[in-house]
Formats: structure tokens, C-alpha cells, sequence
């Protein structure tokens, strides 16, 4: 595949264009340096005109968010003939919808949270579900608009109600589950390994923990019991089947060990677009794993493919 000319695609109009950005380019160095003919895209409306000017053999997927992860540039590239990465129209689809994504889960044996659909203009004085909970968009990632609603807060977030709230008005309210945040890759068919997430001076893994340089540590290989471990590296898989993912997939996890606590592990999501920024995960399960970055994107260019 060396020599071949991948059209990275990146930025884009969704709330993580620059998390997209700094995944792209991190993306599009390593295969210049792996000696692929590389093309850097900043994603907008005309990209169709764009991609049947630049005539790619392949279109390195690295949108983050709406468009670049739900099926629809997936869609766009099938419809163009161009192989692209990660996965494809239905799978993007489905993880992007948090609570089909949930459906499907559930249906293969993955736990998942109790969870229900509000309305933010209806939330009011009244707490749609008994605290602590967890209230989200259902299409968005990076922990945008995510509110975290504490045992003893008296009323729902007022900021819901607000006529700029940026998200959309349909939200999901899921229990909330304290512990530890694990998460999982899978490459392929092969499951990756696992890492405990311990965020610094934040209350949970938000936009900074994620991408601000030290805003987390991530203990790899993660401290768990054997079985543990293995049940976080079973679950990812499966997700990642269940749900139809191609090449590389992430799955995040909350694990309740506390003394007094209901020992359970829990799937909060499936990202079939995760980040390769310098701080991101799947670079650093791909490394422990023995790929670095250029033999990982150098792979999934390879894995390329139209119907995925």
C-alpha cells in the first residue's frame, strides 16, 4: 500500500473539529513518513467536488462527531466508490445513537445503564429520575453537553432550559454509576488491552481530562482482577460485533468496586471513531500492544474497504 494516495479527512463543522484536526494531521505525518502520498482535507459542504478532484485510492477517516461518525460521510464515500476506514454506514449509525447503540447492547448480553428520553424544555423543577444521574445529547461525543446530577442537588440543571443551550432539545437521562473508568480497543478482530482513566481536578472524564495535556492518567495495564480484566476485554468485543464496527473501535466502562458498592461493570458507549490525538487511547493500547502509531495507521489504511 506504500505509495498509495489516502485523502486524510479531518476538521469539519462539529464541536470536536479540533480534536479532528489534531487527529488528523497526527494521522496524516505518520503515513507521509511511512512514504504514502497523503492529502489533508479540512471536511466542509463541497467535500464531494473535492474528493472527485483529488481522486484518493483511499479516505482516511478522522471526523469526530456528527457527519464524521453517524453514516453519513460513510455513506457519502460508499456512493463515490472510495475505501475508507474505520466502520461503515450502518455501525457508524448505530454507536453514534446512544440509546440504539444501548438497544443492540442490551440485546447481546452487554450491560448497559437504566436510561430514559427527556425533553430539555420539560426537565423544570422536577428530577426526571432519583439522583445521582447523568444527562447527555444522544449524538454527540467528547463529552459535550454531558451534566453530571449529584445525589444530594436539589433541583434538575437549570442550564437545560436555556434559549442558547447548543445541543439538541431531545436528551438521554442515565443512571449514574460511580467507580472506575475502564476502557478497551479492538483491532480488527483482535481485542487490545485495558486502561484505567484517573482524571486530574475533574470531576469525570470531560473535554480537558481527555485532551488536555495531564488532565488524566491512564494506568495501563489496568489494576484489575484477572477475571475483571478479561470481562472488560470480552464485552469490547462483543460490542464491537454486536454492533457491526469495522477496523478499530473503543469502548468505555464504569466498574463499581467500592467496599459498599454493587460490584457491576457497565458499557457506557462504543466510539467508532476514536481520537489519535497525543493524548488519545487507542494509539497507547496499540503500542503496549507492540504497533506504534505508524505501524497502526499504516494498518488502517490497509483494512480500507467500500460495504463495510
Amino acid at each position: 500500500m506504500t505509495g498509495k494516495h489516502v485523502a486524510v479527512l479531518m476538521g469539519g463543522w462539529a464541536n470536536e473539529r479540533p480534536v479532528s484536526l489534531s487527529s488528523g494531521n497526527a494521522c496524516a505525518d505518520a503515513l507521509e513518513a511511512r512514504g504514502f502520498k497523503v492529502s489533508r482535507v479540512d471536511v466542509d459542504r463541497s467535500i464531494a467536488a473535492r474528493l472527485a478532484e483529488l481522486k484518493p485510492d483511499v479516505a482516511f477517516n478522522a471526523l469526530h462527531g456528527p457527519f464524521g461518525e453517524d453514516g453519513c460521510i460513510q455513506g457519502l464515500l460508499e456512493i463515490m466508490n472510495i475505501p475508507y476506514t474505520h466502520s461503515g454506514v450502518m455501525a457508524s449509525a448505530l454507536a453514534m445513537n446512544k440509546v440504539k447503540a444501548k438497544a443492540v447492547l442490551a440485546a447481546h448480553e452487554v450491560p448497559v445503564t437504566e436510561h430514559l428520553i427527556i425533553n430539555r424544555r420539560e426537565v423544570g423543577n422536577e428530577h426526571p429520575m432519583r439522583p445521582p444521574y447523568v444527562i447527555k445529547p444522544i449524538n454527540e461525543g467528547s463529552s459535550f453537553g454531558v451534566l453530571i446530577v449529584k445525589e444530594d442537588q436539589a433541583y434538575p440543571p437549570q442550564e437545560l432550559t436555556r434559549d442558547d443551550w447548543p445541543y439538541p432539545d431531545t436528551m438521554m437521562c442515565e443512571t449514574y454509576i460511580p467507580g472506575r473508568e475502564l476502557t478497551c480497543a479492538v483491532m480488527g478482530d483482535e481485542v487490545l488491552g485495558v486502561i484505567d482513566i484517573v482524571p486530574k481536578g475533574h470531576g469525570f472524564y470531560d473535554f480537558e481530562a481527555k485532551y488536555a495535556e495531564g488532565g488524566s492518567v491512564h494506568i495501563l495495564p489496568a489494576k484489575l482482577s484477572p477475571f475483571i480484566y478479561q470481562e472488560v476485554q470480552k464485552l469490547t468485543l462483543t460490542a464491537h460485533r454486536a454492533l457491526g464496527c469495522r477496523g478499530v473501535s473503543r469502548a468505555d466502562f464504569r466498574f463499581d468496586e467500592r467496599p459498599d458498592g454493587s460490584g457491576r461493570l457497565i458499557c457506557l458507549e462504543v466510539n467508532t471513531q476514536p481520537g489519535m490525538t497525543p493524548t488519545s487511547l487507542v494509539p497507547e493500547l496499540a503500542a503496549y500492544a507492540g504497533r506504534d502509531f505508524g505501524d497502526l495507521v499504516t494498518w488502517m489504511v490497509e483494512d480500507a474497504s467500500c460495504c463495510r
